[in-house]
């Protein structure tokens, strides 16, 4: 958690870019930035690389932030920060709490990949899902806005703010498990059973409902900042897997922190439901289903178990990165595929 003290360091070397040509780049285009600038790197992840730079001296420095696209060859359709600045740029016109956009650059020359840069804000962000600093009342009302901000983005007008062709609508976990399985294949590194079993029982497990919205594909609780003082989300982050799709893919997804076992990720392993304030994952399944008028949830854990399927597709695409030298993390070479698989598969078969 911060409020004003974000956790950065040096740029790693791996990402690092032509400071005075970005300095020059952003003094030509942004009015309230003054040089001399200073570019520090967000630690942790292994996405799209974020920076935070400090414009200026004194009182007077104004702080920006800056994410851009890895460096290397990627894989198809990831880490498009276009994409990132599209969405949150339309949400923000409609009240939406994303971080306020700057400009979006197209020109790799500058930084040697796309990029875009938007507003610091001072905020908390929650590593520990089980929230052991705060009170229980405390808690409650932080997985309450979760909850709420999640479903008013899924009741977002997104043909009326512009989104229209930014995805296409229906047919989304039939497009979804197809992408997941061919982003695997591309960076698979050894025999998984659990995902093979996947790969062969997901299609056939899809749900009939067939839901559009705005999709996050990425809400959890890691992935929003909080008010510095109150239980109130004043930005959702990271928009780099946002399309327009099925609302309960974003559901599944952020209930697992009810079922993961990895506090890396976000997990409540040992929280007390009820004392502690956090809800339990039905609990919080019924809030959201009463403020998006839902009465019911058909194969539930189908939702769940594609959200652990697509982690584990990604986790495969990082180690790869890893072993690549692309991704600038301290994090030991390891494979984090097969546990993200079979969670996923005792989900789906009800053993989780």
């Amino acid at each position: 958690m911060f409020v004003d003290d974000p956790p950065v360091g040096p740029v790693a070397p791996a990402h690092a870019f032509d400071e005075a040509k970005l300095q020059a780049y952003l003094l030509a285009r942004l009015e309230d930035f003054s040089p001399p600038m200073r570019v520090q790197q967000f630690r942790g992840g292994a996405s799209n690389p974020t920076f935070l730079l400090t414009a200026g001296d004194g009182a007077n420095a104004k702080r920006f932030v800056l994410r851009k696209k890895p460096p290397g060859v990627l894989l198809a359709s990831a880490h498009q920060v276009e994409r990132e600045y599209r969405v949150a740029s339309a949400l923000q016109s409609v009240g939406f709490p994303t971080a306020p956009m700057r400009l979006l650059c197209e020109e790799p020359e500058i930084v040697g990949t796309n990029f875009y840069v938007m507003d610091y804000l001072p905020g908390r962000i929650f590593r520990d899902a089980t929230l052991p600093d705060l009170q229980p009342a405390e808690r409650a009302a932080i997985y309450d806005d979760l909850n709420a901000r999640l479903a008013q983005l899924h009741q977002v007008d997104w043909r009326g703010i512009g989104l229209e062709g930014f995805g296409k609508a229906g047919a989304y976990f039939e497009r979804q498990v197809a992408r997941w399985i061919k982003q695997y294949r591309g960076a698979e590194s050894e025999p998984i059973a659990a995902m093979e079993a996947l790969i062969e029982e997901l299609p056939a497990r899809i749900p009939k409902d067939d839901s559009v919205a705005i999709a996050h594909g990425d809400y959890r609780l890691e992935n929003v900042m909080f008010h510095p003082t109150e239980p109130r989300i004043i930005a959702v982050l990271d928009w780099e897997l946002c399309t327009i799709g099925h609302p309960l893919a974003d559901l599944g997804y952020v209930a697992g922190l009810w079922r993961s076992h990895d506090p890396g990720w976000g997990s409540l392993d040992g929280v007390e439901f009820g004392a502690s304030g956090i809800p339990t994952e039905q609990a919080f399944v019924e809030a959201y289903c009463r403020r998006t008028g839902r009465d019911a949830i058909e194969d539930w854990r189908f939702y769940v178990a594609f959200g652990q399927f697509r982690l584990a597709a990604i986790a495969q695409g990082v180690y790869r990165r890893v072993l690549s030298g692309a991704v600038a993390s301290d994090r030991p070479a390891i494979n984090g595929t097969p546990d993200r698989a079979q969670l996923a598969l005792d989900i789906l078969h009800g053993r989780a």
